[in-house]
């Protein structure tokens, strides 16, 4: 059974003479090849590195696919995407040629309420030390995230959290207006 799965694209490092921009136009071509069936991208945006001077801007941008993949063979194949780009997993939050994140498969929660509900809560000083050791959906900071919910709202503004109950619309109206107007189109 076909469900609407929803990623977001990250760059902000160059791969041979690509730059962050068109690594992610390229990489929205092969996730289109590999999931079957791109329904729709977001336009690709500029956002500024996060944490604050960990490296270059970033090009970001979010799809919504309809695949029949699992979300653990859909974050296998975005791993191997990124493989492919020469991604290097050795610094969390570093630089990267490509950085896909599963943000949401359809309404699922993975592995369960309690243990998405304990990663949203994480105080941001221990996000930026740890790392689940599986498969946590939704995404359990898309709801903070200008850089996600901006290019989010292009493809499913009306998605809403399973937990939170919120639209990706409300979401965003909660963020800073600082955050949203950091997000801007890319040149």
């Amino acid at each position: 059974m076909s469900q609407n799965v929803l990623i977001a694209l990250g760059s902000n490092a160059t791969l041979f003479d690509r730059n962050p921009k068109e690594i992610i136009q390229s990489a929205i071509g092969q996730l289109s090849e590999r999931l079957e069936k791109l329904c729709e991208s977001s336009i690709i945006y500029r956002t500024p590195c996060f944490p604050v001077g960990a490296g270059p801007d970033y090009a970001n941008a979010v799809i919504r696919v309809a695949t029949d993949h699992s979300p653990e063979e859909i974050l296998l194949i975005l791993h191997e995407i990124e493989a492919d780009f020469g991604r290097v997993r050795d610094v969390r939050w570093g630089m990267r040629t490509l950085d896909l994140d599963l943000i949401a498969v359809g309404d699922r929660v993975l592995p369960d309420g309690e243990v998405v509900q304990a990663w949203i809560d994480l105080p941001l000083a221990d996000q930026m030390r740890e790392a689940p050791d599986r498969l946590v959906l939704p995404h359990p900071r898309l709801q903070d995230r200008a850089f996600v919910l901006v290019p989010m709202a292009d493809v499913a503004p009306d998605w809403v959290h399973p937990l939170l109950n919120r639209s990706v619309r409300e979401m965003l109206g909660q963020l800073p207006g600082s955050d949203i107007d950091a997000v801007i189109p890319y040149e």
